[in-house]
């Protein structure tokens, strides 16, 4: 099994599945700043949904909310055969998107004015990323309480809502890139847990700062990775 140059053992030998970073070589994408908070870390608290330690806000493995106590871990294997009876009881809701009277998309592509601008900047590994002749838009519902943005797992069997390793996948963005967290009003806000790469939003170059709920609403564009923006779109219920 390969091991990227934060430590993590990946699936992958190219590039990272855990954190996204190029195997034998520096990240790929936008270079990171030195203010940047690491994937690694020292390890803290454990995750109580995969026992990942904690190195901040949200764990880096499944997307826990250490602040909230929340997430939406992706199960690692099989239901029970045989789970022991319960008491019948009033089944809860499903969780869903903010705003009742609205329904919320998150429109995936990738975008050359985007790439362009990460390929001027000269990060390490640009000119080894082509930018994909073929990449069709998917439009992704975005419902529940909490939407990762990232790269699935296999090592760790983890896959985010919004899930960037489909083809083409993009090398820049890290296994738990981004997070949006659906507010009681109605809006969402946008979260970088700390990614190899950062996020930008809206054509700027400045990345969002880390570990801090920023707003977004209909239009906005995340930028993340070589080449992926993904724009949020809302409309009214029919």
């Amino acid at each position: 099994m390969a091991i990227c140059p934060s430590g993590h053992s990946s699936g992958s030998e190219d590039y990272c599945d855990v954190c996204g970073q190029r195997i034998g070589a520096a990240s790929a994408s936008t270079p990171a700043t030195s203010g940047e908070a690491g994937e690694a870390g020292t390890g803290g608290v454990p995750c109580p949904d995969c026992g990942t330690p904690s190195t901040d806000r949200f764990c880096e493995e499944c997307g826990y909310d250490f602040a909230t106590g929340s997430g939406r871990p992706t199960p690692s294997g099989p239901p029970q055969p045989f789970p022991p009876p319960q008491a019948p009881s009033e089944a809860a809701p499903p969780p869903t998107a903010p705003g009742g009277d609205a329904e919320w998309v998150a429109i995936v592509n990738a975008d050359r004015d985007y790439y362009d601008t990460v390929i001027a900047q000269g990060g390490p590994d640009s000119k080894d990323i082509p930018f994909p002749p073929y990449c069709p838009e998917r439009r992704i519902p975005l419902t529940g309480s909490q939407i990762r943005i990232g790269r699935r797992s296999v090592s760790r069997g983890t896959t985010p809502e919004i899930d960037l390793q489909e083809p083409p996948a993009d090398p820049g963005v890290s296994h738990m890139h981004a997070v949006l967290l659906a507010k009681p009003d109605g809006t969402w806000t946008l979260v970088d847990p700390g990614s190899t790469n950062r996020t930008c939003l809206n054509g700027a170059t400045d990345p969002i700062p880390l570990n801090v709920e920023v707003p977004v609403g209909d239009g906005d564009r995340i930028h993340v990775g070589a080449w992926t923006t993904i724009t949020l779109r809302r409309r009214s219920a029919t």
